[in-house]
């Protein structure tokens, strides 16, 4: 056996160290964790190895510090990250830990996939413009008016399908959803898009309208004409594009 103890040292010196506090009791009232329950002190590391100089974790050294763990093979991640130059769909994107994409996609014909307990046949229709928002594990979706991309400003409306609740959550009962780090911006956009048209709408959510008419009787009438999406269905919900972003 041979001790490599002193080469080890040699090698790697220590240069700084975190003491990360919590406030506990408010965590422990609320359930929640906010961004002033966290208090990150950070220290150098004297020449004989006692930490010195304490002082609130600057946007530098966070920032050094990002940069050394996306460094690391295991934590790197390409989550929400362009692969090539981006998408005309996109509007927004929060490429964060668990950060979010919004996008949009125009009027166009889709297959759609109805319960038997709705009467409704499965089948291909044509379909209002549709915003999208989402992170890794959670989609919201509304419709748009027209055909024009979204600005901050434009409105948005219910989204005349099944399975949303009033604030454009998704419902997608036993669908897996495979969406990790490594999941680039196409791709989750992609992805997240088929798994909502290939799942099967079975119920409406929540006691809001979510068309002027009725919904059942809307689907039944569309779905295999061929007609263009009436857009006087349409409900506002009081919200714009520049509610999904802040």
């Amino acid at each position: 056996m041979k001790n490599v103890s002193q080469t080890f040292n040699e090698q790697y010196l220590p240069v700084k160290a975190l003491l990360i506090y919590q406030s506990v009791e408010q965590e422990s009232q609320t359930h929640e964790r906010r961004e002033s329950d966290i208090y990150v002190e950070s220290y150098d590391i004297g020449k004989q190895g006692n930490p010195i100089n304490a002082h609130p974790l600057s946007i530098t050294e966070m920032m050094l510090l990002s940069e050394l763990m996306q460094s690391t093979q295991e934590l790197k991640t390409t989550y929400l990250q362009c692969k090539s130059v981006l998408p005309l769909k996109l509007i927004y994107v929060n490429a964060q830990n668990n950060g979010y994409a919004v996008w949009f996609t125009p009027p166009q014909e889709v297959d759609l996939f109805f319960s038997e307990s709705l009467s409704i046949p499965s089948g291909r229709t044509k379909i209002p413009a549709l915003l999208w928002k989402a992170t890794k594990e959670r989609l919201q979706v509304f419709a748009l008016k027209g055909k024009a991309k979204p600005n901050i400003d434009t409105p948005l409306y219910y989204a005349p399908l099944f399975n949303l609740s009033q604030d454009g959550s998704v419902c997608m009962g036993t669908i897996n959803i495979n969406i990790d780090r490594q999941t680039y911006l196409e791709q989750f956009m992609t992805q997240w898009e088929t798994y909502f048209f290939n799942s099967y709408f079975t119920h409406t959510l929540g006691n809001h309208r979510h068309c002027k008419g009725n919904l059942v009787a809307l689907w039944q009438e569309q779905v295999g004409t061929g007609r263009e999406f009436p857009q006087n269905e349409l409900i506002k919900n009081g919200r714009t594009l520049k509610d999904l972003i802040r």
